[in-house]
């Protein structure tokens, strides 16, 4: 007898032991999120994520050990607009110096310093500690400008700096998320109410997912001192822990029903889930996990710190659905079916085809050619917009104008331009040379103030450090980070500060800032693009050909999905790079997409859809080992696997359309590019591309080896003598299908055509011959459990695969 399947053994452990696979999974939780606490999470630093000259600008700067202070900038201006009142705003700025200057968080405040209009006042107030923990200890701070603006009703007084903006943008955005929660667990309740007609199987799926992304959030703080986090990370942790969490319990959950239904005990039922949807949860897992790591050839730090979120929580989902899931299941029985909701119990138990996905797959059967010629030039014609991608990092442009610190940092850079977007000069040179640093410097300033390209509000200030070996200046430009007028300033200073410090010996330059690191970062992408791409592609191609033996099948996979892939892209163009869809979604178009966004959204759609392809295509290949043709197996195939992949894709598709709603315009990119992308993929391309293209192939589906022809034969020839094939299972993909005993069948679906009922699966000891698999599955030898032969009838008790 061959050795079980790790998935089975571990499956059986927990349904035999459920307290304690139960017990060690809440202390494995509750441990990461302890461990993850306690350590923190380390962030990104701009030197970290910079990359370009920008980059090396931020390094240039780090290796001076600047001592960075949290500033804070209060504004004063007319509260109705207009012209200000001088004495008053005078008063109110010395009102508000004392204030401040009485807080134990104050380190110094600055004189009132007039906008060149004198249409504004700006009081600059420095507090103490560091840059990291302003927006803890910033509300004393606006807790005085508050109580100075109601002792000035006639006056607008604005607080924008390194603490409140980072208070005032927390705070929306925890808002954001905790709206983003409230709508999707009942959202996904729903949906997996409406697919098992139980509340406890549609509870238990949401309770595992959340689980996920406890323990993942926890790991991903410990992994974060390795490899330091993006700000995004939970964020992607919540959506992919929430999507895929949900859809592996949702495979294992309704095989295990499946099973119980057809008669096996609870503790078989979980076992055969265990080898067949627990299998492809391994693989799908797997799948996703080393296309993810394909962002890891990006060389960014960005992109690196996505990866690893995401590979912590597919893996986590992964070991959730293999370890604690049986022993949930074995320990609620039947009880997970209850309380049943009447009419979607109802619908949820109905058996037979679904007359709905015969009707919706015959175009595709009945005229493969013309259904593939229009449903992909329906997915190119998605595509078009992507052609015309315009990329570019988020900022400030990006954020929605209806937050309040927003509007109060628009008025702080329309008095003050050097105070909104700034380019960062950073020269490093040897001690001895600071003097000729400073001089040329001096220079490359008088040449920007004499330019209508940089601002001129104030003049900037050259700081060195306490080695005299770096020197920093801040110029700032009176344009937006995303016009041309932004960059046109950055390629002027990249080419006048070589040019000014060139009789310097020794000497290393670099231009940085936030309209930098966005140019440099795409820049970046589009070369380490084709690598990334490259990685995933290949994968996809060996992963299809080794599982199906096909590289017909193998090489239509990466088709789709690029297929797929690009109408998404297309979709994602057409709604954010123009205006029409600002209402709906509640944003301001910026006129291009993260940057970051589409090789994200390449990886994870790659990943995710590999998990449908191997389901379906799986099927459809068992249906043609059954000796049908290639048009009636793709039929069999996919109405057999619609309802889940259906279901499952229902719930991606939820759960990534409520990012759409943030406030953050990344998000929203996000959740919308993903729930497109999953949706073309689950209706499209699975209802009409693919079951075309299989259809119009034909034989050469299974090129080039074919399929095994004994099996197919052996099959055709049982079929022609008036045997029925049962219900193939969905089998492991690295495994060969298992072929049952045919039997007669008296037409009620509930007897063997001996007068017995149909059996399930027996245990290994009640296999006939030997290599069975302990459900009386053969993989080279005979049936396992020939039923008692009848006087009269004249059948075969075995025969040879």
């Amino acid at each position: 007898m061959r050795k079980k399947p790790a998935t089975v053994r571990v499956a059986r452990w927990s349904a035999t032991h459920p307290w304690s696979a139960i017990g060690l999974w809440v202390v494995f939780v509750a441990a990461c999120l302890f461990l993850g606490g306690a350590a923190g999470s380390n962030k990104i630093s701009d030197q970290e994520s910079g990359v370009g000259e920008s980059g090396r600008s931020g390094r240039i700067v780090a290796s001076g050990h600047f001592t960075e202070k949290p500033e804070e900038n209060v504004l004063i201006t007319a509260g109705a607009g207009g012209a200000l009142d001088t004495k008053a705003a005078q008063q109110a700025a010395q009102e508000l110096a004392d204030r401040m200057k009485a807080l134990p968080e104050v380190e110094s405040v600055g004189k009132p310093v007039p906008s060149p209009d004198g249409k504004a006042l700006l009081l600059p107030v420095t507090m103490k500690g560091d840059t990291e923990n302003a927006d803890r200890r910033i509300q004393p701070l606006l807790d005085a400008s508050a109580a100075v603006q109601n002792a000035h009703p006639g006056l607008r007084v604005d607080q924008v700096g390194t603490g409140s903006t980072a208070k005032g943008l927390t705070e929306t955005l925890g808002k954001d998320f905790q709206k983003a929660e409230f709508i999707s667990l009942p959202l996904t309740m729903l949906i997996l109410l409406v697919v098992f007609g139980a509340i406890i199987a549609a509870g238990v799926p949401v309770i595992l997912a959340i689980s996920c992304v406890g323990a993942a959030t926890g790991l991903s703080a410990l992994a974060s001192h390795v490899l330091p986090e993006t700000s995004a990370v939970s964020n992607v942790i919540l959506l992919m822990g929430m999507a895929v969490g949900v859809d592996y319990s949702l495979f294992y959950l309704k095989r295990e029903r499946e099973e119980r239904q057809k008669g096996a005990s609870r503790i078989d039922a979980i076992e055969i889930a265990a080898e067949t949807s627990g299998h492809t949860v391994l693989v799908s897992g797997a799948t996703v996990i080393v296309s993810m790591a394909g962002l890891y050839l990006a060389q960014e730090a960005t992109f690196a710190s996505l990866a690893t979120g995401s590979i912590i929580v597919v893996a986590v989902a992964v070991l959730a659905s293999l370890t604690v899931l049986p022993a949930l299941l074995a320990k609620l029985g039947r009880w997970v079916d209850r309380p049943r909701v009447p009419f979607l119990w109802r619908l949820t138990m109905r058996s037979g085809e679904s007359k709905l996905w015969r009707a919706l797959l015959k175009p595709a059967l009945v005229r493969p050619v013309l259904t593939l010629v229009v449903s992909v030039g329906a997915l190119l014609a998605l595509a078009l917009p992507a052609l015309d991608m315009s990329l570019k990092q988020p900022g400030s442009d990006d954020l929605s104008r209806d937050i309040p610190v927003v509007q109060a940092m628009d008025r702080l850079t329309a008095a003050f331009p050097s105070k909104g977007t700034t380019h960062q000069v950073a020269v490093r040179a040897p001690g001895d040379q600071a003097d000729k640093v400073k001089a040329a410097l001096g220079g490359l300033l008088a040449r920007t103030a004499a330019d209508p390209l940089f601002a001129h509000d104030q003049t900037p200030e050259v700081r060195e450090s306490q080695d005299r070996t770096v020197h920093v200046v801040q110029v700032g430009t009176p344009h937006s980070p995303k016009s041309d007028g932004a960059r046109q300033s950055l390629d002027l200073l990249r080419t006048w500060v070589p040019e000014a410090v060139q009789g310097v010996p020794g000497v290393e330059t670099g231009v940085g800032g936030k309209v930098a690191q966005g140019i440099d970062f795409t820049g970046h992408l589009k070369d380490r693009m084709p690598w990334v791409v490259g990685f995933i592609l290949l994968l996809t191609f060996v992963t299809m050909a080794y599982i199906f033996r096909s590289l017909a099948v193998a090489l239509s996979a990466i088709l789709l999905n690029l297929l797929s892939a690009a109408a998404a892209f297309g979709v994602l163009v057409a709604v954010f790079q123009h205006t029409w869809a600002e209402k709906l979604l509640d944003f301001h178009s910026t006129g291009a997409v993260v940057s970051w966004l589409p090789l994200f959204l390449f990886v994870v759609l790659f990943g995710l859809s590999m998990d449908y392809h191997v389901f379906v295509v799986s099927r459809i290949r068992e249906a043609a080992l059954g000796g049908v043709n290639v048009k009636e197996a793709v039929r069999d195939g996919i109405t057999r696997s619609a309802g889940v992949v259906t279901s499952a894709a229902v719930v991606m598709v939820g759960v990534f359309a409520i990012f759409g709603t943030l406030s953050m315009v990344e998000f929203k990119q996000l959740g919308v590019g993903l729930a497109a992308a999953i949706l073309l993929d689950a209706v499209v391309i699975r209802i009409f591309v693919l079951p075309a293209l299989m259809a119009a192939l034909g034989s050469w589906n299974w090129w080039p080896g074919g399929l095994p022809g004994g099996r197919r034969g052996q099959r055709a020839a049982l079929a022609g003598r008036g045997h029925r094939e049962p219900e193939l299972v969905d089998e492991p993909p690295f495994a060969e299908p298992y072929v049952p005993y045919a039997v007669p069948d008296r037409g009620d679906g509930a007897s063997n055509g001996y007068g017995a009922p149909a059996p399930a699966y027996q245990p290994a000891e009640q296999s006939y011959g030997s290599g069975g698999d302990g459900y009386g599955r053969q993989p080279h030898l005979t049936q396992a459990w020939p039923p008692p032969r009848p006087q009269g009838h004249d059948r075969p008790d075995t025969y040879q695969q």
